[in-house]
């Protein structure tokens, strides 16, 4: 049921029939555990009871338990590590679970097999210790930072760092208030946030979690798709650098100030 070609997060989706009383559609779940976000062809408001199927046997969905929070049916998806996650099935619920056969079997194919996330990551990365890595000299003039290097974020109104539990954390606004999290690591595009974001939309405001203040850089916009960026400021050498986000959901777009493109370079950004 993954979905290579249509990406909710940045990542492969879940591709599922979906129907209700009126409707009947392709849905695309987000992969991420814990992100809320999907792309669907079949208007889902917020209390609306709808039924899962496969897209291959066209087989629905079920669960043998109903959703503790809103007594829904739940709905069941077997992992081919073992195991099962369960969501509800009422539009807007947040209610999901994950349970394993064998937690150790699971992990052992999780990173042996699979990877983490499907990458390959340079070999010398630890990604459980995050620390900037000294970026390799191209010459006197200029130097790259790797994919993969761990980046230092800071607010650039209060120059607080935005890093919480190894995630660059950013308050997010659009149409309702939540948190967005993203993967630190150079061109690594994982995401995570807690409320619904439209895929290829922009959002409203992005802020600083700690200042609140807006991070929206009105006198720039994107390089790829011409949508608004929000600036954060990265440790780069022995100075800070302003680092640029596009805010349209999908967009894989970043970049740094022009006065910096003569000493500082992004590894296989979108912008060079």
């Amino acid at each position: 049921m993954m979905d290579q070609k249509k990406l909710v997060d940045n990542e492969p989706s879940i591709n599922l029939i979906i129907s209700n009383e009126n409707e009947k559609g392709m849905i695309w779940l987000s992969s991420i555990y814990g992100s809320y976000n999907y792309s669907s062809e079949v208007e889902t408001p917020n209390g609306e009871l709808v039924h899962f199927h496969c897209p291959h046997c066209h087989v629905e969905l079920s669960s043998k338990t109903n959703c503790n929070i809103c007594n829904a049916p739940m709905v069941d998806f077997h992992l081919d590590m073992g195991g099962r996650v369960s969501i509800c099935s009422r539009s807007g619920c947040k209610n999901h679970a994950i349970a394993f056969e064998d937690l150790s079997l699971a992990l052992k194919k999780l990173y042996q097999e699979y990877g983490f996330r499907g990458r390959e990551y340079p070999k010398n990365l630890d990604l459980r210790t995050p620390a900037t890595k000294v970026p390799v000299e191209i010459d006197e003039e200029s130097e790259i930072i790797e994919s993969g290097t761990f980046l230092q974020a800071y607010c650039p109104k209060c120059r607080k760092s935005l890093i919480v539990n190894e995630m660059l954390k950013l308050k997010i606004s659009n149409g309702e208030e939540g948190d967005l999290l993203l993967s630190p690591y150079l061109n690594v595009f994982t995401s995570k946030s807690t409320i619904f974001l439209p895929e290829e939309k922009t959002v409203k405001d992005l802020k600083c979690p700690k200042c609140k203040e807006s991070l929206i850089a009105h006198e720039k916009e994107c390089g790829k798709c011409g949508s608004p960026v929000a600036r954060i400021i990265i440790s780069a050498r022995t100075k800070f650098i302003d680092f640029y986000l596009c805010t349209k959901k999908g967009c894989r777009w970043h970049g740094l100030n022009e006065e910096d493109l003569y000493e500082i370079k992004l590894e296989d950004s979108d912008e060079w």
